[in-house]
């Protein structure tokens, strides 16, 4: 069985496939200053009882990913291990000005959104997590580059530390847009924000992909705070909560 590692700024989310099937997925917060022994305390706990014959990993917090390349030396040395990073076959052609910044979870999730949408047009994900992504993907496959906004969970964390009166809230849809107190108000500019800031950046997309391509590029939701934001938004067609795993096990079968 393959164990897929997702590690992002705020939490690394694994998974298991038996083949194509996924067969279980965990999520848990992630801590940098983590040592490969803690490392592989809390994952093989996690993994317990499944035949582990595979790994695939990408990172965007460099001190985790270290640690896990020790983790994977001391414990899974005798297996075929992919880590997503230069001179890893991913099938994504980067054309963009510096392929070497774009972050591997991008291309992971490129890859995941053009096999399982986008060979018929282009498509776009929208990753929502410490920020939130917006990557363009050709009918090739080819990653084309994106937008990047601030996170929909930091945001509001920078809010409540600024504004002396006004503080963290559930985030969950308000019963209207026009809040009657301060934290329905907080939760409609928050969730019909967001929801609308994605909206308006798939449009713009959409009006500059005209001019090469006839179809109407697929949205693709991932991402934790997903949820959120999917039954707001009006362009949002797919929500897709283990595309970069599927992306990271797609990856692996290339270069076993």
């Amino acid at each position: 069985m393959l164990l897929t590692i997702d590690v992002g700024n705020t939490n690394t989310v694994l998974g298991v496939f038996n083949k194509d099937k996924l067969e279980q997925s965990w999520r848990v917060k992630t801590d940098p200053r983590d040592t490969a022994d803690e490392l592989w305390l809390q994952y093989s706990a996690l993994v317990a009882g499944f035949d582990i014959t595979g790994v695939a990993i990408c990172s965007t917090v460099p001190a985790v990913l270290r640690e896990i390349r020790k983790l994977i030396d001391d414990h899974y040395s005798d297996i075929k291990s992919v880590i997503i990073e230069p001179g890893v076959k991913t099938g994504v052609p980067l054309l963009v000005d510096n392929p070497k910044e774009i972050g591997a979870d991008r291309i992971v999730n490129s890859l995941a959104a053009f096999t399982l949408y986008g060979s018929d047009g282009p498509s776009i994900v929208v990753d929502f997590g410490t920020s939130t992504n917006l990557d363009v993907v050709s009918p090739k496959g080819e990653f084309l580059g994106g937008a990047l906004a601030p996170g929909i969970e930091i945001s509001v964390e920078a809010l409540a530390a600024r504004a002396a009166q006004l503080r963290k809230v559930e985030l969950v849809k308000p019963k209207s847009v026009i809040g009657k107190n301060t934290v329905e108000a907080l939760q409609s500019g928050t969730i019909f924000g967001f929801a609308g800031q994605v909206d308006g950046l798939v449009d713009r997309i959409t009006a500059e992909l005209a001019d090469s391509y006839s179809k109407k590029p697929i949205v693709i939701a991932t991402g934790g705070l997903a949820p959120l934001i999917v039954g707001v938004s009006e362009t949002i067609e797919h929500y897709e909560p283990n595309l970069t795993l599927i992306g990271l096990r797609l990856i692996h079968e290339r270069n076993a």
